[in-house]
């Protein structure tokens, strides 16, 4: 049975939502109705908070309306529906947060008299308003001022509507019994919005001081001082307290900011960034700020408590960041704010920090921790920092004079010092770009050494379209390089202090070969050898004068034989000239390092580097530093964890598994070396080094990186053995690694590689897949039953009951219905990257081939190779799978040779002859043969 407090409820609700409905269209609306927008600025930030305060009354509208339903639905239902399904008890958190959001937003009104302002230009609309406004108040005159009766209109409704809450709810508990199930929710509920009535009454009163306040101080310090969200919680001249050394004739204490007044100056600190220090004697206590220490000291030792007291849940609440519930210093957060934050300030005060911004962790008014210092001039540091100083592992960049460079040093630093082990980035492995609006724009990613490029490298420039692969000494290219032009033109020879010297072999996009010596400009110059695509040679002097172009002297023989087109389109360059195992030593040679050390946890930054690109990328690294970066102990910790997790899974499947999720990561170690390496493939391979005489050079490197990862994975399981006093693993014998790196490392970080990688096999194969694409485009035109008459198929393997007809259709001109499983089976070869994932697609695709023909013979049937051919033929024809040869290419290269004589072997070579019949030209002149009769 219904109680009277819930009928007393449901009119006290549907009293509020018209009231709150009538405030809406006699007060908010009309306020907001200003036209037009106000210029000045104060005024329209008043209209700002009123639209803010509409909307919140809008909100608590809705949520009134809601709890109004679940009444008159329990009223109406009392029978079925329980006391615990009114919204002001099942869901009293949520509306006590709507009403507390009006509460807000009203008090920011009140602060900077909002009402009064945002009405002053509808004077006359609004005394003709007092009467309506009156009916909505009690205890105000008609006669009162327009901004009294708008703060009073917006206010009184909702302070009564709490109170009778409070009142009902009260009721409410004392009629349900103990063991109701909804007792304690009505308990609840009434504690929450007894709270509330205080909570309304200290923002209210905050408000009202803080409006007092802003009246007493000149417009300059209103001006300076004044926001909507800011309340007066302390004033010295209401609670006297005198501060020291900057002797402030007056205090001021508000919810986000401690604020002296000295004269004409206003000396304002963030509370976020002030730490109390209670004094020993009771007569003081201290605040420490990043520049200031000061001294808050009163003759009446009880005012300097307050002042203790408020300063310090005044902190604490900013530091939360919303306000205290139900009033200052209650609520369930601690009531002593917290020695260590992380907050951004910037220094005022002359010497080494002036005008540097900190941004990261404090400590009792220093920098302690990790953090971010940055300095007007360009400088800036990110790392660890103990006591105000540099103290630990960081990064520390220094602006050059020309533009957009940087000297980068990473090190440990101790006190404010560089010491111990550390490199500057211009030594070892490093990319560096310069900046876009540079007279030669061009980007380095190699090796240095003493600041200048050194060893293998790769340099592209934009300007000239151009890409350098080799190597480097003393910042010029100078041994064995490659140079690939955008144009598709490649070189290949021997340079000296930037020079090319010697002969050198230069590839034209028709697959031209010219072999003699150059200009810079890749020229031919002096003696030399043409080698045309259709096997002529001209062997003679090649020269070039200002307009004349290219002229030659010497002898053209027409009589050779053509060369093989393959062997002339699919000549490789650098093979041989960079050895695979010598090209990313500074990529390879830190993380060897690192395990040699044992891998501890606070070099574990300093363990590949941080790829500078421009300063742009450079300050990414450095925030992916303070982001991701713990103390040394948590570092420590974390590397406990990854070695932990090795040993852990050591068995077959779960160490897939164990290795999926480390290459992935961009915080283990195996991932940071893996995305070092996507780093150095992208810039050698991707763009202008998209040519198909590299893809040799790449598919080599490729394998090579997923040997040093295995290596890499091998070191950190000895590491982590000898930590937990076992005895380490014995060495692998070369054939247990290879099977390890291609069955279990180059599936799992080939996707890395894979776009860049296959682009090359693309463009390598091209010629051939248009051949097949051509042969599969007139193999699509035949129906079902001539395309296997054409391709030999014996006709009792033909799987005719699989082509249902439809009405007035002839059995001659159903298409892509046979062998259909197979078909799509095969089609799933693209959807992977993984080599032995493609095979087993593959196998599947066999496997449904003779499946389907063991149905179509009623017994199991084992085809031979003489009928597997053809039918195999028609399957690939009805994929229509694009770019087949760059897939079989990719697959031959790059599976487990663990495979080589097998199943595997046997299917891929099978679908190689497929792919090379398809090619030929019966296949393309065929269609002839048939009447279009026949075919349509």
């Amino acid at each position: 049975m219904c109680s009277r407090e819930e009928e007393a409820l449901r009119r006290l609700e549907e009293v509020f939502s018209a009231t709150l409905a009538r405030i809406n269209s006699l007060v908010l609306q009309p306020l907001l109705e200003t036209t037009p927008e106000p210029s000045d600025p104060q005024v329209r930030e008043c209209l700002r908070l009123v639209q803010q305060l509409h909307q919140s009354s809008q909100r608590l509208w809705e949520v009134t309306e809601e709890s109004l339903h679940s009444l008159r639905e329990r009223l109406g239902h009392h029978d079925a529906v329980g006391l615990e399904s009114l919204l002001l008890l099942r869901d009293a958190d949520r509306v006590l947060q709507v009403h507390v959001e009006y509460i807000e937003s009203y008090a920011s009104c009140v602060a900077v008299q909002a009402f009064q302002k945002a009405a002053k230009k509808r004077r006359e609309f609004w005394r003709g308003q007092r009467k309506a406004l009156g009916q909505l108040l009690s205890g105000v005159s008609s006669e009162a001022k327009v901004g009294t009766a708008l703060t009073q209109a917006l206010r009184q409704p909702l302070a009564h509507h709490v109170q009778q809450y409070v009142l009902l709810l009260l009721s409410l508990g004392d009629s349900v019994t103990e063991p109701h199930p909804a007792r304690e929710l009505v308990v609840h509920a009434a504690t929450l919005f007894g709270n509330l009535q205080s909570f309304m009454r200290q923002a209210l009163d905050q408000a009202l001081a803080t409006q007092a306040l802003w009246h007493s101080l000149s417009s300059r310090l209103r001006d300076v001082l004044c926001t909507p969200a800011r309340r007066l919680l302390q004033d010295s001249q209401d609670v006297a307290v005198t501060v020291t050394p900057l002797r402030a004739e007056r205090v001021l204490l508000f919810n986000d900011a401690l604020v002296l007044l000295q004269g004409h100056s206003v000396h304002t600190f963030d509370l976020k960034l002030v730490w109390v220090d209670p004094g020993q004697d009771g007569c003081t206590f201290q605040l420490l700020t990043p520049e200031d220490k000061l001294s808050f000291c009163s003759k009446n030792a009880q005012d300097l408590m307050v002042w203790q007291w408020k300063v310090t849940q005044a902190v604490c609440q900013a530091l939360r960041g919303k306000k205290d519930f139900p009033v200052l210093g209650t609520g369930l957060e601690p009531s002593e704010p917290p020695a260590c934050r992380c907050v951004a300030y910037t220094f005022r005060a002359e010497g080494r920090l002036c005008q540097a911004t900190y941004e990261g962790e404090w400590c009792r008014g220093r920098p302690h921790g990790r953090g971010t210092l940055r300095w007007p001039d360009g400088r800036n540091h990110v790392g660890s920092f103990c006591q105000g100083l540099e103290h630990g592992f960081g990064i520390r960049l220094v602006p050059q004079a020309s533009e957009d460079k940087f000297d980068c040093y990473k090190c440990h630093w101790r006190e404010g010092s560089m010491c111990g082990y550390g490199i500057c980035l211009r030594h070892g492995f490093g990319v560096l770009e310069s900046a876009p609006q540079a007279s030669q724009p061009c980007r380095y990613t190699g090796h240095w050494e003493k600041g200048q490029r050194s060893g293998y490298g790769i340099e592209e420039d934009s300007d000239r379209g151009e890409r350098y692969i080799g190597m480097w000494q003393a910042d010029q290219r100078h041994g064995p390089g490659v140079m690939v032009t955008q144009a598709g033109v490649c070189y290949q020879g021997t340079f000296q202090a930037d020079k090319m010297v010697g002969p050198g072999i230069l590839l034209s996009e028709d697959d031209s070969l010219y072999e003699g010596t150059f200009t810079r400009d890749l020229t031919l110059v002096g003696k030399g050898k043409v080698t045309f695509p259709n096997g002529f040679t001209l062997e003679g002097s090649f020269g070039s004068g200002a307009g004349k172009g290219l002229h030659t002297q010497g002898v053209l023989d027409t009589a050779a034989f053509p060369p093989d087109p393959s062997s002339t389109r699919k000549r490789q360059l650098g093979v041989g000239a960079f050895p695979v195992e010598s090209r990313w030593q500074g990529v390879y040679g830190p993380f060897r390092d690192f395990i040699s050390a044992g891998c501890p946890g606070d070099e574990q930054e300093a363990l590949l580097g941080f790829h500078v690109q421009n300063s742009r990328e450079l300050r990414k690294s450095q925030e992916y530093l303070c982001c991701e970066r713990t103390q040394p102990e948590a570092c420590a910790g974390r590397m406990e964890d990854v070695l932990d997790e090795l040993l852990l899974h050591r068995e077959p499947r779960a160490l897939r598994e164990c290795l999926g999720k480390a290459l992935s990561s961009s915080l283990h170690p195996l991932g940071k070396l893996l995305r070092t390496l996507m780093l150095t493939f992208q810039a050698t391979y991707a763009g202008i080094g998209a040519n198909k005489h590299l893809q040799t050079l790449a598919q080599e490197e490729v394998k090579q990186h997923a040997r040093e990862l295995w290596a890499a994975y091998r070191g950190l399981l000895q590491v982590a053995l000898r930590r937990k006093g076992q005895a380490p693993e014995e060495d692998e014998d070369p054939e247990a690694r290879d099977l390890q790196v291609h069955g279990l490392v180059l599936p799992l970080m080939l996707p890395s590689f894979y776009s860049e990688l296959f682009t090359l096999y693309l463009l390598l194969h091209e010629s051939e897949d248009s051949l097949y694409s051509q042969g599969i485009a007139n193999l699509s035109l035949f129906p079902d039953t001539k395309l296997l008459e054409f391709l030999d198929v014996q006709k009792h393997l033909w799987p005719l009951k699989d082509l249902t007809l439809t009405t007035n259709q002839r059995l001659s001109l159903v298409r892509d219905k046979c062998f259909l499983s197979a078909t799509e089976c095969l089609q799933k070869i693209i959807t992977t990257v993984d080599p032995r994932e493609k095979l087993e697609v593959l196998e599947k695709t066999y496997g449904e081939i003779e499946a389907t023909v063991s149905r179509v013979l009623g017994q199991e049937h084992k085809l031979p190779m003489d009928d597997l051919l053809p039918l195999l033929i028609y399957v690939v024809s009805r994929a229509r799978i694009q770019h087949l040869g760059a897939e079989i290419h990719l697959i031959r290269d790059m599976m487990d040779p663990i495979h080589t004589g097998g199943l595997y072997d046997f299917l891929l070579t099978a679908l190689e002859s497929c792919y090379e019949h398809i090619q030929k030209e019966d296949m393309h002149r065929f269609p002839g043969r048939w009447d279009s009769k026949d075919l349509w």
